[in-house]
């Protein structure tokens, strides 16, 4: 049973997680999404403003509620996920993973040595609880679910090989940068590009790794979660009051509306 990590334990018991993204950046909305009953929020470091200091706030808003945080990088750095390790995040979504070797680094940067080379600092760290947690140095790698990003025409010819790195708990398929690698950006929702997806999900899936992905096309969720996709994400936070303040504006203003985000580009990112 992995250590103090109920994201880790429900994907390695292979039940089905919703989650939402995060993208407004604001730990108030954060910490109103927690309140949702989502299983996980997104905490969005790669296409959202997020900083270091307000991606801990995000972790502090969220902290009461049962709805579990993962935190997308801007980039693998071993620096940075050091620093978020240390400060409280122990679900880490990697983008761009194109190969095993990248995974593997991954991974070594996510353990203590002599596992990894995850940097000795914990004593002072929000991950435990400033020393309160004195057993910490001894579950921490047991506790760090590492998520990867396959997103790229690259990464599902090597798929097999990073969904066989031991430390890799899940695979996310990101369909945005997915559908532009195949030639049809900004169509995620291309059969081509859903038929590469629904073959990957099933590759991670016998490969005994959890599946992810993110889309806001309650039809494609379902469809996903379905073919076993673990850990689905299905709406966008900045979307969702984006779409719904323009509905409310034209209902009473009159005004034209921007055109909802079509089926056919929620695959997102």
């Amino acid at each position: 049973m992995p250590a103090n990590n109920p994201f880790k334990a429900a994907l390695a018991a292979q039940q089905p997680q919703v989650g939402l993204w995060l993208s407004m950046a604001d730990p108030y909305m954060a910490e109103v999404s927690a309140s949702t009953g989502f299983d996980w929020l997104l905490i969005d470091g790669e296409h959202a403003p997020n900083d270091f200091r307000s991606t801990l706030a995000a972790l502090q808003s969220v902290a009461a509620h049962k709805t579990q945080p993962v935190v997308r990088l801007l980039h693998g750095d071993t620096a940075l996920i050091k620093q978020l390790l240390d400060i409280g995040a122990k679900n880490l979504l990697v983008p761009m993973v194109d190969t095993p070797e990248q995974a593997q680094r991954l991974v070594s940067a996510t353990r203590y040595p002599p596992l990894g080379i995850r940097g000795v600092g914990s004593a002072v760290g929000r991950a435990s609880q400033w020393s309160a947690r004195s057993d910490y140095l001894d579950i921490a790698d047991e506790e760090v679910c590492l998520l990867v990003q396959v997103e790229t025409v690259t990464a599902l010819a090597n798929l097999e090989a990073i969904c066989a790195v031991d430390g890799v708990d899940g695979v996310f398929i990101g369909p945005a940068d997915l559908a532009a690698s195949m030639g049809y950006r900004g169509r995620p929702g291309h059969p081509e590009v859903q038929a590469a997806i629904e073959a990957a999900m099933r590759t991670i899936k016998a490969s005994g790794k959890a599946a992810g992905t993110l889309t806001s096309d309650a039809t494609l969720a379902k469809r996903y979660l379905e073919l076993g996709c673990t850990f689905v994400a299905v709406g966008v936070d900045v979307l969702l009051y984006a779409n719904a303040a323009r509905r409310l504006a034209a209902d009473f203003l009159g005004t034209p509306t921007t055109p909802a985000v079509s089926a056919e580009a929620r695959g997102a990112y």
